[in-house]
């Protein structure tokens, strides 16, 4: 698995300023958390969703690919960072 996390550059109260996703070895979303500006989380596995967060219909891109635009910075997370954060989003439902 790999663990990503993506801040979103933008002013927009309706979209997520940070996105976390866990992909498979194909870079398909299996778990994804999305947390807005002012700390509500959404998150999205294969088998239930919160909010408006649903997984990708696409595999995610490179990370370069998504760094080449500039609202988006990508990284790499370990696991544990993950986990730490969708333990925090799916506590708070």
């Amino acid at each position: 698995m790999t663990y990503v996390k993506v801040e979103w550059i933008h002013l927009r109260d309706d979209e997520p300023v940070l996105l976390y996703s866990e992909l498979d070895e194909s870079r398909w979303e299996n778990r994804k958390i999305e947390v807005f500006a002012d700390g509500r989380c959404g998150y999205a596995s294969q088998t239930e969703s919160i909010g408006s967060t649903r997984l990708g219909e696409e595999p995610i891109p490179p990370m370069a690919e998504i760094a080449a635009d500039p609202q988006f910075r990508p990284s790499e997370i370990t696991e544990p960072e993950f986990e730490e954060v969708w333990a925090k989003c799916t506590r708070s439902r």
